[in-house]
């Protein structure tokens, strides 16, 4: 049944049209949504990351960043109130969701958030770092802070850099040309320049090439899920296999 599951998100194909050798189709979407509502991928997950972290197989050179997906055909009536944000948004693309993500030195997830593709990437900053909470095997807290955190631009921000102090996370995130300008501006008022380490930066690119093995599930890199809670379990799943 699980494999049935991993089929149908590697290849993006609609759960009537799953082979017969994964039995009825209606038994393995009814058995992926109640996994995807009590959390049982999260916490495959998570395991998964403990288990790793136990072997010291885990590089907490976090990198943090953004990827934009399509979204599934607007309905056209409106949802009905109260009922969870589904992780949509119009952008040039039309409806899209946004993966917000952070993964280890080796380009596997940590945690992540699903937002629209409208959602601006430093707003889900402090979320997705909060996200990071990796059992340990045995007694002990959850590991929940990184030993660097490395962004691009677009988390270049004051309460960013001071939300990390704060927790003694050091971080490498370039400033921003207008930043630049206006700092220079106000002379000794502005400060000094925050420390960028451009060697470290080029580790940056590990998340890059971390949504570019989760895209390679076509249930992944196209949202066909109207739900948040069954995208977020797909996207759960790619990671987690990452992982395996």
């Amino acid at each position: 049944m699980l494999n049935g599951i991993v089929w149908k998100f590697r290849t993006g194909t609609a759960w009537r049209d799953m082979p017969e050798r994964y039995g009825q189709w209606h038994t393995l979407h009814t058995r992926f949504r109640r996994w995807a509502l009590d959390g049982t991928f999260e916490r495959m997950l998570r395991a998964a990351q403990a288990r790793a972290d136990a072997a010291g197989d885990i590089d907490w050179l976090v990198s943090v960043d953004s990827t934009v997906v399509r979204g599934p055909p607007a309905r056209r009536r409106s949802p009905k109130r109260g009922l969870r944000s589904p992780g949509l948004g119009r952008s040039r693309g039309g409806l899209t969701s946004k993966i917000h993500l952070a993964c280890d030195g080796f380009g596997r997830p940590l945690a992540f958030t699903i937002t629209g593709g409208n959602m601006n990437d430093c707003t889900q900053f402090t979320a997705v770092m909060e996200a990071i909470r990796v059992p340990r095997i045995g007694p002990g807290r959850p590991r929940v802070r990184p030993a660097h955190v490395l962004g691009d631009k677009g988390y270049s921000s004051r309460a960013i850099r001071t939300w990390l102090r704060r927790r003694g996370i050091s971080h490498t995130i370039p400033e921003r040309a207008d930043q630049v300008r206006n700092r220079l501006r106000r002379g000794r008022r502005g400060g000094r320049p925050p420390v960028f380490d451009k060697q470290l930066y080029k580790r940056r690119n590990v998340v890059e090439r971390c949504f570019n093995r989760l895209k390679q599930w076509r249930g992944v890199a196209t949202r066909y899920d109207k739900t948040a809670e069954s995208y977020q379990a797909a996207v759960t799943l790619a990671s987690l296999l990452m992982w395996a």
